[in-house]
Parts: C-alpha cells; sequence; structure tokens
C-alpha cells in the first residue's frame, strides 16, 4: 500500500469516527496511534526488513510519538493563555459585565430601528474581548438580548439571527480561542495574530450592524424603535461599562506595546476581571466552584484537541499527502487566488457539518504546506505576515460554519435560549450576517492590510 493511500485511508477513518459521534480529540489520537503504526511498518517492510521487526518498529514510533507529543502540547508555556483568558471570560460573566456592556450599547442604540439587534452585535463584540469564545457570547448576550427585543416584538429572525452572529464574533476579536489553536499548529506568534484580528473584528462587527440596517430597512417591522435613553442614562451607562473598557484596553494595549507577553496580558486580564467581580460583591462560594469548573473543563478540552492534533499531524507527515497535495494544487491552471477560493469553498463545504475547532485542527496539516507553497503578492520575507493573514481568513471561513446549516453549532445554542423559535426561522435569519461575513473575505483579499497592518506596528 502506498503512503498516499494510507493518508487518505486515515482521513475517511477520522471523518468515520467524527460521524460516529467519536469525540474529535480521541479520534485523532486513535487514528495518529494506528496510522503511525501502519505507516512505520510498511514503509520498513518495503526496506526488506522482517515482519515482526517492522510491526515492532511501527508500535515502538507510535508510542514515542504517543509519549513525546502530549508531554509537548501540555508542557508548551504559551498554552498557559488558554486557561487564563477562559478563566477572564468566566468571571466577566459572573461579574456581570456582559450585562452591563448590553446596557451601554442599548443606551446608545436602542432607539434607531433595529437598535436593539445593533446594540447585541455590539454587545458581544464588547464580550468577545473578554471571553474568547464563541458559544459563550451567543450564550450569554442571548440571555440578556433576546427578553429585551421580545418585548419590543422584533422579528424572531432578526432577533435569533442577530445573536447566532455577533457570537461568532468570539472566534475573531482578541483573545480567540481558534486563533491560539492556529498559532500553536503553525508556530506563529499569538500576540501578533490576535493584533491581527482586531481590525477585521471592528469591521465585521460595523459590516454586521450594516446587515440589520438593510434588513429593517426592506422590512421596519422586523426590528422596531426601542426606548430612547436620556443623555444622563447613556453617560451612566458608559460609566457601568467602564471595568470592561479598562481591562480589555489594558490587556490587549499592554500586547500591542509590547509591555506584556500573551501570556502575561492573560494572567493580568484574569486579575483584573477577578478583582471587579470581588468589588461587586458577584462572586460568593458557589459561583467561584462554577467558574473554576468550568474553566477546567473548556481548557481539558481544548488541551486534548491540541494533543490529538500534535499525534496526527505526523502521521499525516509519514503518509506524505500534505506534499502529494501541494504538487497537486500549485499545478492547477487557476492561480494563486483561485487555489485560496478553492480552499475557502472547501472549508465552507466541511463547516456545514463539522464544529469549528475540529474542522482547524483537521485541516490546517493539509492545507497549510499549500498555503506556504504560494505567494499571494506577499514578499518572501514577509511569511510570516501571510500565515497571519491566512489565518484570519480561516476563522472568518469557520465562523461562517458557525451559522451554516445544517450543524451551525452557534444557531442550536440560540434555539436552546429561545426554544419556542423554529429552527428554520433561525438560519433564515442569519444570511444577512453570512453575506457580511463573505464580504469579509473579499475586503481581505483585496486588502491584506487590514489583517497585517498591526502586526506590523506592534513592539516586540
Amino acid at each position: 500500500m502506498s503512503m498516499t493511500t494510507l493518508g487518505i485511508l486515515g482521513l475517511l477513518a477520522l471523518f468515520g469516527l467524527l460521524a460516529l459521534r467519536v469525540p474529535v480529540a480521541l479520534s485523532m489520537v486513535l487514528v495518529g496511534v494506528v496510522g503511525t503504526i501502519l505507516a512505520t511498518a510498511n514503509r520498513f517492510l518495503l526496506l526488506g526488513m522482517a515482519s515482526d521487526q517492522a510491526w515492532a518498529r511501527g508500535i515502538k514510533t507510535a508510542m514515542s510519538n504517543l509519549s513525546g507529543e502530549t508531554f509537548e502540547a501540555a508542557s508548551n508555556y504559551n498554552l498557559l493563555v488558554i486557561p487564563m483568558f477562559v478563566l477572564m471570560g468566566n468571571l466577566a460573566g459572573v461579574s456581570g459585565m456582559s450585562a452591563d456592556l448590553f446596557g451601554a450599547a442599548y443606551r446608545w442604540m436602542g432607539h434607531l430601528k433595529g437598535g436593539l439587534a445593533s446594540a447585541t452585535i455590539a454587545a458581544c463584540a464588547g464580550f468577545a474581548a473578554l471571553s474568547g469564545s464563541s458559544l459563550a457570547a451567543a450564550i450569554t448576550m442571548g440571555r440578556v438580548a433576546l427578553p429585551e427585543m421580545k418585548k419590543f416584538n422584533y422579528a424572531d429572525s432578526l432577533a435569533t439571527g442577530s445573536v447566532a452572529a455577533g457570537g461568532t464574533l468570539g472566534f475573531l476579536i482578541p483573545p480567540s480561542g481558534g486563533m491560539i489553536i492556529y498559532a500553536v499548529l503553525t508556530e506563529q506568534s499569538i500576540g501578533r495574530l490576535f493584533m491581527a484580528g482586531v481590525i477585521p473584528g471592528i469591521l465585521m462587527t460595523l459590516l454586521f450592524i450594516g446587515a440589520i440596517y438593510f434588513t429593517v430597512l426592506r422590512k421596519p417591522e422586523a426590528g422596531p424603535s426601542g426606548e430612547k435613553a436620556s443623555w444622563p442614562e447613556r453617560r451612566d451607562a458608559l460609566l457601568a461599562a467602564f471595568p470592561f473598557l479598562a481591562v480589555v484596553g489594558i490587556t490587549i494595549g499592554g500586547m500591542y506595546t509590547g509591555f506584556f507577553t500573551p501570556v502575561e496580558a492573560s494572567s493580568v486580564g484574569a486579575f483584573l476581571t477577578l478583582v471587579v467581580a470581588i468589588w461587586r460583591r458577584s462572586l460568593n462560594a458557589a459561583a467561584l466552584r462554577e467558574v473554576i469548573l468550568q474553566t477546567v473543563k473548556a481548557s481539558a478540552t481544548v488541551f486534548m484537541i491540541i494533543i490529538g492534533a500534535f499525534i496526527f499531524i505526523p502521521f499525516m507527515s509519514l503518509t506524505e499527502l500534505p506534499s502529494q497535495l501541494v504538487t497537486l494544487m500549485t499545478s492547477l491552471p487557476i492561480g494563486d487566488y483561485g487555489v485560496l477560493l478553492l480552499i475557502i469553498l472547501i472549508y465552507m463545504f466541511l463547516g456545514m457539518f463539522l464544529e469549528g475547532i475540529a474542522m482547524l485542527v483537521l485541516t490546517i496539516p493539509v492545507v497549510l504546506p499549500i498555503i506556504a507553497a504560494l505567494d499571494f503578492g506577499f514578499d518572501p520575507s514577509m511569511a510570516d505576515m501571510k500565515m497571519i493573514w491566512f489565518g484570519i481568513i480561516v476563522v472568518i471561513v469557520l465562523e461562517m460554519g458557525m451559522i451554516s446549516p445544517p450543524v451551525g453549532l452557534n444557531v442550536f445554542v440560540v434555539k436552546s435560549i429561545a426554544p419556542g423559535v423554529p429552527m428554520g426561522q433561525i438560519f433564515r435569519g442569519i444570511w444577512p450576517f453570512w453575506f457580511a461575513m463573505a464580504l469579509m473575505l473579499i475586503l481581505l483579499m483585496i486588502f491584506p492590510q487590514i489583517a497585517i497592518f498591526l502586526p506590523q506596528t506592534m513592539v516586540g
């Protein structure tokens, strides 16, 4: 059996396990270990080694990878950002920062047509800068925003669609869990990837608000105006949201200026959020226990996925499938951007069935060598910037998958908050936001500086 065939069979086995609802981390570990045994044994058999010795070599190599890669992933200092930022997001939810964010956005935007939906998008963007999780943003802001929109008779499709789409901003706006995993898999700077998501995140938020504007322009009854707040009320709402602005400004600004490393920034952010929660007296023993448990569970899940990826990637390298795909894709007469468009379409298709993080760790080992072989007009000295730019594109495509039928994880999360709204209504509500994401992709391809300007100018 050729190595390429073995690689294809390995991918098919992986997708088969996922279809059987085996957790993605365990699926990658199983395929990585068994595939490494088969690939190594096959290689030594072709060299004329005795069968028992070849299989012994295969098992030894697989076990060495299993122990070595597990230790390397678990002891990676840079991955401390994961539990720290998860802790920061959980503390922010307990401290009431999420309600303050929506309150401030509501006071300033709620009186406009579709203003409550726009306020939800703005609040989701703000909460994303604390949590780094699209699901946490959708759940937290949905519980705050959906009752308000229901009170003002918003169309179910617009109300639920804005929450589902707004939640996806947690995957783009730093600190993003998806960006951390991408940085680890591609050996890029976590800090630079975080900075690369700032401007696209702001633009995406504005595009989402624009999508709401055009929706209510076409159908005014979908988003009636809310109550108009007085200027003192707006001022008080901003003051209530000040702790959020301070925490985000210190953590993100500290990384940009080089004052903090990403690990230090995550620790400072978690500490400051803890101080806010204690100051507001919202952190009792039961809440603290829940925050710690949720942080440990989420961190353990992400670490298991990273360990699985570290075991699966060496197997793919042994099969030489990525190099074969590089040769195939670069030989197509469609140019660099044609190849990129083809990759994006594949991601969109996979996003209809796979969860975002799972898709990221499954595809990056195969896709990354293809991107590295193309230039997209980047100078050879800017290879790292090209990978960072592509990382932002991947994250946005994964965001599209989070609201695309039939899986659309964020859609199911919103459905759990709004059980009375039919799934069809929620999916109808996400399409304006889906096209806004597609427009953001086009802008990134035309103007790469949107993503790489801040990483190029940051200190350190």
